[in-house]
């Protein structure tokens, strides 16, 4: 274990010397373009009986070192986990070896050699050759520690796969649940399909967007918060069945469940509701559940969530009634939403109305409660702008959000296909953006050209894929399931601490 910097930065020297040595001999590992690999550690060892005195290939990195005079043993790490070697100086050459034993953990080589069981039983590789094919010149953190930092962890991802196995085991289990989730949309006729993500106007949900700037064009332009009212153009083109997984990017808080840049999905489906939509999301999350874990059960930090369908469902106003015990089908006008929020202890916003009411209610009392996978259905109109009105009560929306675990999953309604609706929805967005509500969305003039064209009764469907991820693989926080998660710039990060 390295204690201080003068240390490392004598190790890190040393290193480089030796790759100078290696370099002056005439075996620069850098020149090496390809290794004929043959076999994976996990092959040899789930296989052994049929591997036995096979001759192999491998490669990997060095993970620990033991040299005993004449001979000794390395752990290699490959994609799929770890094998002993055994490298001998009689078997590999004089030369070879005493260069072998020059090399450090964290060093990549090749090494063929016979697959046999040691005296201790340890499925093993004797070398009868090794080359070196990348001289690591920085020092891998001390086995037995391994990379702690949480920060450091995710700011140098490449280490902590390296030192944290078990880290690869999430981003594997996502693989396999977003593979499940395009074979079960693919096998169901619907269509993938790209949209833009530099956008003129930022649309399709309420959030604030990140700005930046065209300079050919002169204009500025934003980074999609949606591709939903892409998609929907799509469905009027005569598209009946269409889906688009891809980033999204939002200029908003971070926690440990928000990243500003997340993957979502978001498909609609021509002649369906937001019923047909419900019976989706509730089967294909928990088929990615069953494909990606064995079951539809998962442990998330101590509580069990089963996405076994059907799903509770509830309406936004029961919800709230459940757990405050304020009707709001008996509040019938602003003013009375009003008083009884003020109430409540909620606060009020400029504008603010009898549905956005009813919203603030639910955030504040209700989202909590919804351990299990539930279905809120029926918001307001006042905040759902991309939603078809309720047939018996045009005030709600004929919308739901799925959520587990006390998080939103995913959003879906009926879209709206009536354009002169529509027109003043997004009206009533400008209004909200000129009283201070920098999410409100903006006027789609296209949009609503597209409308009138003529989009069929449609079902829409929006999946948060990373929160789905974290209940799949038992993360605590959003960036344990995404590679590289936005981070502040390293020397901001160390001002901020030395402050």
């Amino acid at each position: 274990m390295i204690d201080n910097q003068e240390d490392l930065t004598e190790v890190l020297k040393v290193r480089r010397d030796k790759l100078s040595k290696l370099q002056e001999m005439g075996r620069d590992p850098f020149v090496q373009s390809r290794y004929d690999r043959t076999n994976y550690s996990m092959d040899i060892k789930n296989n052994f009986e049929e591997m036995e005195g096979k001759v192999v290939k491998i490669a990997g990195r060095i993970m620990s070192k033991r040299i005993q005079g004449k001979a000794g043993f390395i752990d290699i790490q490959d994609q799929e986990g770890r094998i002993q070697c055994y490298v001998r100086k009689d078997q590999i050459g004089e030369e070879d070896y005493d260069l072998f034993k020059t090399y450090d953990m964290g060093d990549i080589i090749g090494l063929e050699g016979e697959v046999f069981k040691t005296k201790k039983e340890e499925i093993s590789v004797k070398a009868s050759n090794v080359v070196l094919l990348s001289k690591s010149l920085q020092v891998l953190p001390e086995k037995y520690h391994g990379l702690k930092d949480v920060d450091l962890r995710y700011r140098q991802r490449y280490v902590d796969l390296i030192v944290n196995p078990e880290v690869k085991e999430a981003f594997l289990t996502r693989n396999k649940a977003l593979k499940a989730l395009r074979s079960y949309l693919d096998d169901r006729d619907f269509l993938e399909v790209e949209t833009p993500i530099l956008n003129t106007i930022a649309g399709g949900a309420n959030a604030r967007p990140f700005i930046t700037h065209h300079n050919t064009l002169d204009i500025p332009m934003y980074l999609r918060i949606a591709n939903e009212l892409y998609l929907k153009r799509l469905i009027v083109g005569g598209f009946d069945k269409v889906y688009e997984m891809g980033r999204m990017f939002r200029n908003e808080g971070m926690d440990v469940n928000h990243n500003p840049e997340y993957t979502a999905i978001e498909l609609y489906q021509a002649y369906a509701d937001f019923n047909d939509m419900m019976e989706l999301t509730e089967n294909v999350i928990s088929y990615m559940a069953e494909v990606a874990t064995g079951s539809t059960v998962v442990n998330f930090q101590g509580t069990e969530i089963d996405f076994k369908p059907p799903w509770k469902r509830m309406t936004m106003i029961e919800c709230v009634k459940e757990y405050t015990g304020v009707d709001f089908d008996t509040i019938e006008t602003d003013e009375e939403a009003l008083a009884i929020a003020a109430k409540k202890g909620i606060e009020i916003m400029p504008g603010m109305r009898r549905g956005e009411v009813i919203n603030a209610f639910f955030e504040e009392f209700g989202e909590d409660k919804l351990i299990q996978p539930t279905f809120i259905t029926h918001h307001p109109v006042e905040v759902s702008p991309l939603a078809k009105r309720n047939a018996d009560d045009p005030r709600k929306t004929d919308r739901f959000e799925a959520f587990a675990n006390k998080w939103e999953l995913a959003n879906a309604f009926s879209e709206l296909n009536d354009p002169i609706d529509q027109k003043g929805r997004f009206m009533d967005q400008m209004r909200k953006k000129e009283l201070g509500d920098d999410e409100a969305c903006d006027m789609d003039e296209d949009f609503i050209n597209a409308l009138e064209v003529g989009l069929p009764p449609t079902g829409g469907l929006g999946i948060g894929i990373d929160r789905v991820m974290m209940l799949l693989t038992n993360s605590a926080s959003i960036r344990d399931v995404i590679l590289f998660p936005t981070m502040k710039p390293i020397e901001q990060h160390k001002n901020q601490i030395e402050e």
